[in-house]
Order: C-alpha cells, then structure tokens, then sequence
C-alpha cells in the first residue's frame, strides 16, 4: 500500500489536538458554571447538533454523485468536527474535579475561583479571576490555574509580595484584595 494513505505514527489521536495540557498528575479544576456549560454543549451537540447534520449528510447523499455534492463533503467534514468536540468534551467532563469557590467566600488567601486585584512593582492594577482550563476566558479577566501569574497568586493573602518569574526578569506582584462568589450565587 502507498504511504500516502497510511497514517504516519499509529499513537496520534486526533482528539488530543489544541487540548490544554494539565500538569502532570494535575486534576481538570473547574467551576458548577463552567461543568454545566460544557455538559450543556455535550448535550446540544449530541441532541440537536449532530442529528441535523446527520439528517443533511443523508439527504445530500441520497442526490447521487457524491463527489463533486458540496452539501455531502461539507456536512461529513463537520460531523467530524462534531464527534471530536463530542469525544473533547466527554474526556474532559469525565476528569473534571469541580470545585465550588462560594465556600471561601470571606477569606483573604488565594484559592482556585478567587478574584483577585494585584498591583504589580510599576504600580499597575490588574484584576483576574482564577479558573478551570477549559472555562477561562482572558477578553473576560479569566485565568486559567495553570496560568503562571495564578500559581504565583496561589495561597497568598492580602497584603503579601509574591515573585511572578517572566523572561524579563522577576516582577513583584502585591495583593490588594481577594473576592469570592457568594455562596448560592451565579457567576
């Protein structure tokens, strides 16, 4: 057989594709929020999503010459792209340790959930939230845990000096205030 229709190395899995990595032996922290959006999409992508497309790529085939039926090679290419996100989602949701960061709510240590103000030693503010990987979100102020400015955050308190390593040397961040989601409420 030619090898330009065998795969190159049998081990790759395309699934595994633009996942964030976790550390190793690390847990996929995520929010109640965050766990019910992406189980939310599981399920609209398994009940709504794929049968329609399912429905398209089936009519689109019963048309004839497939070859050249733009509906057909376009509705097989993104049922493809469905069952990745589908199989994604499933590992994902399934490693997934969901933590609640209501039940810090009054504390001024660092934890996973907390929103938090720093200044940094050029006397800039910044506010971010720390979240699971597969929910942050940076155009919203969300940073994932794995982030480096969080595990440098992480475990601190009010008032303390944390060292940020960045390739332009070390910067000292000091933490000005700490937030947490009331307990019961929805972020």
């Amino acid at each position: 057989m030619s090898k330009a229709f065998t795969k190159e190395s049998e081990g790759d899995d395309e699934d595994e594709v633009g996942l964030p990595p976790l550390p190793a032996g690390g847990k996929n922290y995520m929010t109640p929020q965050g766990f019910a959006r992406l189980k939310a999409e599981l399920l609209d992508l398994i009940d709504n999503e794929r049968p329609r497309i399912v429905e398209i790529v089936h009519w689109a085939a019963s048309n004839g010459d497939r070859s050249e039926n733009g509906d057909y090679l376009y509705g097989k290419k993104r049922l493809r792209e469905i069952d990745r996100r589908i199989r994604f989602l499933t590992k994902r949701l399934e490693i997934a340790e969901v933590v609640d960061p209501s039940v810090h709510a009054g504390s001024e240590q660092v934890y996973f959930g907390a929103t938090v103000t720093y200044a940094d030693d050029m006397g800039d503010e910044r506010t971010i939230t720390i979240m699971g990987i597969d929910e942050a979100d940076s155009a919203r102020g969300q940073v994932s845990w794995i982030a480096p400015v969080s595990r440098a955050l992480l475990k601190a308190r009010v008032g303390d000096e944390v060292a940020l390593p960045t390739p332009a040397g070390v910067r000292m961040l000091e933490i000005l205030e700490v937030r947490y989601p009331e307990p019961g409420s929805v972020t």
